[in-house]
């Protein structure tokens, strides 16, 4: 199971089913209907002629002709009259009725329009609620792909209040990595713009790195470098060539250290891959696997993949996904993506809105994923 959001053309999804939103006739029409028959060829308007329509809020399905997807399901949403005529019911029941109408054909992935959206008159962040719902219901005993399809880059999703505290977030933490390294050039650079004072970094010449003083360290560096005696130095030697392999672990009793089965685990937990570390949260947390990939927003099989390879290697966004699932705070977060190779950026936007909803304790992945689409970034999951 999964839950996508894109913009693009719906009738170019390569998808097992894209879902029209047609009119209760079958026979075409304007915006989204109009576009998948024009698609589809003169085969699809043929085939509907034999369904003799369909009434608002249940499915039809028809082959997908010249369409990338195999299937169309053809689903009427309600014409919106206020609110008060049963309209949200309507169009509640119209998703279920294409998912269902779905599973029954045996359909792996499914593309939805915003149903009612357009020439209907559905306020479309009220219609986007309803169709995220209905997705996340069907979403908890199925598995299938869902996507849902935004064909402008009007801003459906967030709402305004939390749209603008995630770019104030942004802006107050958001880090230029392209700025700070030219910056950080041009003030080394700048430090020797002038010819070098004596005692200075000389010009690069080959042969052997020269050796300078103390005083020149200091000069260079802003700061007296500790200089080691040569008796330091060979105890450093002498040291590093201890077998100590067979000496047992010593309880640590100071205040604030480790006890000795502490200490133990936490060096177990040192070599813990990103596979073991996840299914060891997954215990800790007390919930099961299939809560887990579901609430991360990964299908079945990945998360199998996972589970049983040891050194595999996630992408970052799945790892995010994983921390986002299990309601990780920060720290926990950084942890677990270190072990698949990542960390944190506040030179990434997308790090910066997911660290937002993790301060918040908000950890609903789709929420977490509206945000992110509507600036543009890349879903978790998925």
């Amino acid at each position: 199971m999964s839950l996508n959001i894109v913009r693009n053309d719906i009738t170019k999804m390569k998808v097992d089913a894209i879902v029209n939103a047609a009119n209760s006739s079958l026979l075409g029409g304007g915006g989204v209907d109009g576009a998948i028959h024009n698609a589809a060829g003169p085969g699809l308007l043929e085939e509907c002629r034999t369904i003799g329509g369909c009434p608002a809020g249940e499915a039809r399905i028809t082959k997908g002709y010249d369409l990338p997807a195999k299937f169309v399901i053809h689903t009427v949403g309600p014409v919106w009259n206020g609110g008060n005529s049963g309209e949200e019911e309507l169009l509640r029941k119209a998703y279920r009725s294409s998912l269902e109408l779905a599973v029954e054909n045996g359909i792996e992935s499914i593309a939805f329009p915003i149903i009612s959206g357009g020439a209907y008159g559905y306020p479309k962040r009220e219609a986007i609620d309803i169709a995220m719902s209905e997705f996340r219901t069907f979403l908890e005993d199925h598995d299938i792909a869902i996507t849902l399809v935004l064909y402008d880059r009007d801003s459906y999703l967030t709402g305004l209040d939390l749209r603008s505290r995630i770019q104030a977030f942004i802006d107050d933490n958001y880090v230029d990595e392209h700025f700070v390294a030219r910056s950080s050039a041009e003030r080394f650079s700048g430090m020797y713009r002038s010819a070098p004072p004596a005692g200075h970094m000389p010009a690069a010449k080959s042969g052997p790195a020269p050796k300078y003083s103390r005083k020149k360290r200091e000069n260079l560096f802003g700061r007296i470098l500790p200089k080691r005696s040569e008796e330091a130095d060979e105890e450093l030697k002498e040291e590093r060539y201890i077998d100590r392999s067979n000496e047992p672990l010593k309880s640590i009793t100071v205040d604030g250290m480790y006890s000795l089965s502490d200490l133990e685990s936490r060096l177990r937990e040192v070599d813990e891959s990103f596979s073991q570390m996840l299914i060891r949260k997954i215990d800790e947390k007390g919930i099961t696997d299939s809560e887990c990939y579901k609430r991360a927003n990964i299908d079945r099989k990945h998360f199998s993949k996972i589970k049983n390879d040891p050194a595999y290697k996630p992408r970052k966004q799945t790892a995010l996904a994983f921390a986002v699932a299990l309601e990780l705070p920060l720290a926990e977060t950084e942890e677990l993506l270190r072990k698949a190779g990542f960390a944190l950026s506040h030179s990434s936007k997308s790090d910066i809105i997911v660290e937002y909803f993790i301060r918040q304790h908000t950890y609903d992945i789709f929420t977490i994923n509206e945000a992110l689409f509507e600036f543009d970034q890349p879903l978790l999951g998925t």
